[in-house]
């Protein structure tokens, strides 16, 4: 019998990784007030891209990895969710026991980027 407060398995990715990637791979924003929100879409137009929301709110945001979101979304800082955007406990907890690490895990490179790198001989 298995119980229901199973913990989620740890994840590692890159401290350096650049934001839109990371945050293509979590789903989750950060405001500048302190509130997490749940992302439905991104739209990449070169080095910015525009956000959109699950409470309907659309930005611009820079892709940089010294950002305040980006701090923000590496330490974890956040005083609540967004009571809009329903984010599950489930991703929640996943998200707690992701770790960011300076020179192990995951750099968050695309498929593509992926198969070039393998192509090389």
């Amino acid at each position: 019998m298995e119980s229901d407060s199973k913990k989620p398995a740890k994840r590692y990715y890159r401290k350096r990784v650049e934001l839109f990637r990371l945050i293509e791979k979590i789903k989750l924003w950060p405001s500048r007030t302190g509130v997490l929100h749940g992302i439905r879409s991104i739209e990449r137009r070169g080095d910015t891209a525009v956000i959109t929301t699950h409470c309907s709110r659309s930005f611009t945001a820079n892709n940089s990895r010294n950002s305040r979101a980006a701090r923000w979304l590496r330490n974890k800082l956040f005083i609540r969710t967004c009571s809009s955007c329903n984010i599950p406990d489930w991703k929640l907890d996943k998200y707690g026991s992701t770790r960011f690490h300076r020179s192990f895990g995951s750099q968050l490179e695309s498929e593509r980027t992926q198969q070039r790198e393998w192509g090389k001989t």
